[in-house]
C-alpha cells in the first residue's frame, strides 16, 4: 500500500473517530450558514405595525419567504462553482502542478465575477416579474421587491465568498474559512435589530434594513477570506494571466460542480413551487412554511455537513480498495446521519410551541406553523436516509443515482402531492404530508440504488 495513503487518516484511523473529527467542524460550519436564513426572518417578524399596516411583520416574513429561492439559487451556483474548484484545486496541488492550481484558482474567480453580473441583471429587470408570480398582494410585493434587490444588486459578497471559502478549503486551511463565515454570521446577527428597527438613532429601515444587514455581513465573509488568501495560500500564484478564461479549465470545473449546483438548485425550485401552491391557500400558509423551512434548516444543514464527511472517507477507500472501511463509512455515516434526525425530531416535537413564539406570529399562522413541525418531522428519519445515501453514492461514482433521489424528494413526488392536497376542504392541514410522503418515496429508491451500487461495486471490489 502506499505510504501517502497509508499516512492519511481516512485510510487509518477507525472509521468512526475520523468521520467524527472529519463531520463535526463541518456541521458547525453548515449550521453557521442556517443562521443567515433564520435571523432575518426572526426579526422581521417583530417588526412594529406602521403605516396603518397590522402584523407588518407578517407580510415581512412572506415577502422573505417569496425572496428566499432567489436567494438560494445564488447560493446554488456559488457554492457548485467552489465545490468544483476546490476539488481541481487540489487534485492539482497534489500532482505538484502549480500553473494549473492558479489557472484553477483564477478562472474560478472570474467565473464568480460573472455569476455576480448575471443575478445583478436579474436584479434590475426580472424582480417584478418573479415576486408577482407568487403572489398579488400589494404589501407583500412592495416588502419583497425592496429585500430582494437589494439582496441581487449586492451579492457579490455571498457570491465571490463561495469561491474563496472553496480556495482555503482547497489548500487544507478550512480554520480560516471558517473566521470568516463566523465574522460575517456576526456582523449580520448585530446588524439586524439595529437597522430593522432603527436602534443607536439610525432610521428604521424594516425589510430594507434586514436585506442590508444580510449583505453587509456577507462582505465581512468575503473580504476576510480574500485577505486571508492572499495573505496565507502562498502555494496559489496569482496574477491576472491566471484569470484568462480557458475552456479546458472552465468545463472541468462544471464537470465537477454542475451535480452539486442541480442538486442546490432544486431547493429552490421546491421553495419557488410550494410558495405559489400555498399561496392558493391562505398567505398564512405560505408564511408559516417559509419559518418552518428555516428552522428545519439547522437540522438538515448539519445531515448535510456529515454527508459532507462521508463521502471523502467513503471515496477515499474506495480508491484503496478497502472493502471493509467502505462498509463501515456506509454503516457510521447512516447511523450517524438517523442519530442526528432522532435527536433533532425529539427537539422539534417537545419545544415546536416555544420555537415558533420567537416569531411573534399570529395565532392563526403559528398554529399552522406549529402542525407542520408535528407533521412533517415524521419524515425526517427518511429524509437523513436519503441525504446519508447520497453521500454515499457520490462517493462511489453514481452521481445520477444522487440526483434521481434529489429530484424525487424535492420536486417529482412532492410538489404534485401538495397540489392535490392543497384543492381539498381541509387544504391547510392536509398540505403538510406532501413532504414526510416525498420522503418515504424518495428514501424507497434510494434503498434500491445503494442495493445496485452494493451489488456492481462494492462486492466487486
Amino acid at each position: 500500500m502506499n505510504k501517502e495513503v497509508t499516512m492519511n487518516k481516512m485510510g487509518t484511523e477507525p472509521i468512526p473517530k475520523v468521520m467524527l473529527s472529519m463531520g463535526i467542524p463541518m456541521i458547525l460550519s453548515m449550521v453557521l450558514q442556517a443562521c443567515y436564513n433564520i435571523v432575518d426572518s426572526m426579526f422581521v417578524a417583530r417588526m412594529p405595525d406602521t403605516d396603518g399596516i397590522v402584523h407588518a411583520g407578517e407580510y415581512a416574513v412572506n415577502a422573505l419567504t417569496l425572496a428566499f429561492p432567489v436567494q438560494m439559487l445564488i447560493v446554488a451556483f456559488g457554492i457548485g462553482t467552489g465545490v468544483g474548484v476546490n476539488v481541481l484545486l487540489s487534485m492539482h496541488l497534489g500532482q505538484g502542478n502549480h500553473e494549473k492550481v492558479a489557472k484553477v484558482a483564477g478562472n474560478g474567480i472570474v467565473l464568480g465575477m460573472i455569476m455576480y453580473a448575471v443575478f445583478f441583471i436579474f436584479g434590475l429587470v426580472g424582480i417584478d416579474v418573479y415576486l408577482k408570480s407568487q403572489s398579488t398582494d400589494p404589501i407583500v410585493l412592495s416588502m419583497g421587491k425592496s429585500y430582494l434587490t437589494i439582496c441581487t444588486l449586492l451579492c457579490f459578497g455571498m457570491v465571490m465568498f463561495s469561491i474563496y471559502e472553496k480556495l482555503l478549503q482547497a489548500t487544507g486551511k478550512t480554520l480560516y474559512s471558517t473566521i470568516a463565515q463566523v465574522a460575517g454570521a456576526v456582523v449580520n446577527i448585530v446588524l439586524d435589530p439595529i437597522l430593522i428597527y432603527g436602534l443607536l438613532g439610525l432610521p428604521s429601515l424594516g425589510v430594507a434594513g434586514a436585506a442590508y444587514a444580510t449583505v453587509i455581513g456577507q462582505v465581512t465573509s468575503f473580504l476576510i477570506a480574500l485577505f486571508l488568501h492572499m495573505k496565507k495560500n502562498k502555494e496559489v500564484k496569482s496574477g491576472l494571466v491566471y484569470m484568462k478564461l480557458d475552456s479546458m479549465t472552465v468545463g472541468a470545473i462544471y464537470k465537477i460542480g454542475l451535480p452539486a449546483i442541480i442538486m442546490q438548485a432544486l431547493m429552490s425550485v421546491m421553495t419557488y413551487g410550494i410558495n405559489i401552491i400555498f399561496g392558493g391557500v391562505s398567505m398564512a400558509c405560505v408564511t408559516a412554511y417559509g419559518i418552518f423551512y428555516k428552522i428545519q434548516q439547522f437540522l438538515f444543514f448539519a445531515a448535510f455537513g456529515l454527508r459532507d464527511a462521508i463521502t471523502p472517507i467513503v471515496s477515499f477507500n474506495y480508491g484503496m480498495g478497502s472493502k471493509k472501511r467502505v462498509k463501515s463509512g456506509i454503516r457510521y455515516g447512516l447511523i450517524y446521519t438517523l442519530l442526528i434526525m432522532i435527536v433533532g425530531i425529539v427537539v422539534l416535537q417537545v419545544f415546536a410551541e416555544p420555537l415558533v413564539a420567537v416569531f411573534g406570529l399570529s395565532d392563526e399562522t403559528a398554529d399552522l406553523c406549529i402542525l407542520a413541525i408535528r407533521i412533517i418531522t415524521a419524515g425526517f428519519v427518511f429524509a437523513g436516509g436519503n441525504i446519508a445515501l447520497q453521500g454515499v453514492l457520490q462517493a462511489l461514482g453514481c452521481g445520477i443515482g444522487s440526483l434521481v433521489i434529489s429530484i424525487l424528494r424535492l420536486l417529482i413526488v412532492v410538489l404534485p402531492l401538495a397540489w392535490v392536497f392543497a384543492q381539498m376542504s381541509r387544504a391547510a392541514f392536509f398540505i403538510w404530508f406532501a413532504f414526510p410522503i416525498a420522503e418515504m418515496v424518495a428514501v424507497a429508491a434510494a434503498i434500491l440504488l445503494m442495493i445496485r451500487a452494493d451489488k456492481n461495486i462494492i462486492c466487486k471490489m
